[in-house]
């Protein structure tokens, strides 16, 4: 029946609206999220790189303070009771000791003998410090024993 509409449009499917063609890529808004994203990582990472060679740097002149205090306490423990004296050196970064400070020294290395009888008669109290600065503040590792007759 030429009149009946539904009949005309048995068999023809209705059309959807698909849209364009999208070809692959990003966006510039995707682009700028992930730099952003990347820059801040890097930052992050360079900023903690930098704190760890800091770090590492300080603990490595703290273990030659320490390494220079105990060599000195030990030197001192094996000196005959009698012939204790304080006194003064000086230190290269790679733990040359000297006698006089130089431009190559950062360790000050001193060392103290007290005959005050503490804690018994008979006894000397001994005490090593080795003092240096860096970044601009002077730290230092301080050790003592004590020696007897």
């Amino acid at each position: 029946m030429p009149g009946n509409r539904s009949q005309e449009l048995r068999g023809t499917s209705p059309r959807v609206l698909t849209p364009t063609k999208r070809h692959g890529g990003f966006t510039l808004i995707e682009i700028v999220i992930a730099l952003f994203v990347l820059i801040t990582a890097l930052l992050a990472l360079i900023s903690t790189t930098v704190i760890v060679v800091k770090s590492n740097t300080f603990s490595q002149t703290m273990t030659t303070a320490t390494t220079l205090a105990k060599d000195k306490m030990e030197q001192l423990k094996n000196t005959a009771y009698a012939s204790l004296t304080g006194g003064t050196d000086y230190a290269k970064p790679d733990s040359t000791v000297l006698t006089a400070a130089t431009s190559e020294t950062i360790y000050t290395r001193t060392w103290t003998v007290t005959n005050d009888g503490t804690p018994a008669a008979g006894m000397r109290t001994i005490t090593v410090s080795v003092v240096w600065a860096w970044q601009g503040e002077n730290h230092t590792v301080l050790i003592s024993s004590i020696v007897a007759i």
